[in-house]
């Protein structure tokens, strides 16, 4: 298990993460109000930039999602727990992927 130090920077890289997540999906609009040009010639130019950005906007609300759940087992103590096995996960890996849920035999 990390030590407070590693804890404490894990958390705050987190906390920075759900920042960064929420202005920009903000910045997007939360997928509402996105405006696109009815009138533009090319629809099929229109529609596939509303595919992009829907799917954009869907990848980052579910890693916003994984920060926040990271985040919630901060508070009730389980971060760096294995959801399947509860063993601790290593630490490198808590490192590398600060929102994962498992241990590298459980990936």
């Amino acid at each position: 298990m990390p030590d407070q130090t590693t804890l404490s920077n894990l958390r705050d890289h987190l906390e920075g993460e759900r920042t960064r997540l929420r202005d920009q999906i903000a910045a997007m609009g939360g997928g509402e109000g996105l405006t696109y040009d009815e009138g533009f010639a090319d629809s099929g130019a229109v529609a596939a930039e509303q595919g992009e950005n829907k799917a954009l906007l869907n990848q980052l609300n579910e890693q916003l999602d994984e920060v926040e759940h990271a985040l919630a087992k901060f508070d009730k103590g389980t971060y760096g727990l294995c959801e399947r096995c509860g063993q601790p996960i290593a630490e490198p890996r808590l490192e590398a992927m600060p929102a994962t849920r498992f241990c590298i035999d459980h990936a």
